[in-house]
């Protein structure tokens, strides 16, 4: 079911001119600075991808894809994009990449399953990557230092959009706070998962939740992943926690509420590959291409996430519905009641 929050008083700060200018400097500023951070190199990548390799993304494991027969090749079935993690890992190989350095791409997607609403669209865009890393490296004490660095360039990106506009004024805490999903749980036991987000990004303003997709001591994963990309099982022998990877979200301040912008972690190697899909009752993804190449050892180590593009640019230039930062459909009933509210979608 689609949903619309309503913003108390809601302006859009920009006009449709500005908004436009406004999203082409964000994405153009935040990927030079992304890049620099992590010594990523941009690379092209595909919009859909041949069904049956294991390469595309499952997210949660529960989202259709969408495919169409291919005439070309006996009417072989090629699925649209979610994510691009397994390929990612897979271009890593295929290009060298050593340790310390990595890749990216605007990754186009088309979500068929998704909840329309003000943070959602059957559209999605975003910077996604991955850098190299060494065995040393699969520690929670890495995670963060590569989520530190990110959000180092989210906040000087929000520094240029405040001095290209000045009716925007800067939001971004000057630190990131770290919780794992566990210590979250024992925080607000009473609270749904997605409320926890809520009071935990309204307290800090910035927030990554470590350990995002293995079952908490309620019983209850925090959310559901995949079990064959992010490494959400590993013990890191510093906090005795389960989970090298998490969700980095914000206060947006339009909608009074947290904002998930970035999904992200170290992936996993051959014995938590093992052992998720043995937890998740899918051994019989080993036969798969992707699957097999990583029990094979000729994938590397890895790190990486995706950064959604156009929440961006919705939380930088304070926009109350991604609609009005990118073009996509809408139930006709939201275009009325987001135009009665001076949301003006594209």
């Amino acid at each position: 079911m689609s949903y619309l929050i309503k913003p108390d008083n809601y302006k859009a700060k920009l006009d449709l001119k500005q908004t436009e200018l406004g999203i082409k400097q964000i994405k153009d500023f935040f990927q030079q600075n992304l890049s620099s951070e992590l010594r990523l190199r941009r690379v092209t990548a595909p919009l859909f991808v041949l069904k049956g390799m294991g390469i595309n993304d499952d997210l949660s494991g529960t989202e259709r894809a969408v495919s169409f027969p291919i005439k070309d090749l006996n009417d072989a079935q090629a699925e649209v994009v979610h994510s691009l993690a397994k390929w990612k890992r897979l271009t890593l190989a295929e290009y060298n990449v050593a340790p310390g350095y990595g890749i990216y791409t605007d990754m186009n997607a088309i979500r068929a399953d998704e909840e329309l609403g003000n943070l959602h669209s059957l559209y999605v865009d975003q910077w996604d990557w991955e850098r190299t890393i060494t065995p040393e490296q699969r520690t929670v004490s890495y995670l963060k230092q590569i989520v530190t660095r990110i959000y180092a360039a989210m906040r000087r990106t929000e520094y240029m959009v405040c001095e290209a506009y000045p009716q925007i004024q800067p939001f971004l805490p000057h630190d990131i706070h770290f919780i794992h999903a566990e210590e979250l749980l024992q925080k607000y036991p009473s609270l749904s998962a997605k409320e926890r987000e809520h009071a935990i990004t309204k307290e800090f303003g910035a927030v990554f939740i470590i350990g995002i997709g293995g079952k908490l001591s309620n019983g209850e994963p925090h959310d559901l992943r995949a079990p064959d990309y992010d490494d959400y099982s590993t013990i890191d022998p510093e906090t005795n926690l389960p989970g090298l990877n998490g969700d980095l979200l914000v206060w947006n301040n339009v909608l009074n509420r947290s904002v998930e912008l970035s999904s992200m972690g170290i992936r996993v190697d051959k014995k938590a590959l093992l052992h998720q899909l043995t937890l998740s009752g899918q051994e019989q993804r080993k036969d798969l291409y992707f699957h097999k190449r990583l029990l094979n050892g000729t994938l590397p180590l890895c790190i990486g996430g995706g950064i959604g593009q156009s929440r961006l640019c919705m939380l930088y230039l304070q926009k109350a519905h991604i609609g009005e930062i990118q073009a996509s459909i809408w139930p006709e009933e939201m275009r009325k009641q987001c135009a009665d509210w001076g949301m003006q979608l594209i």
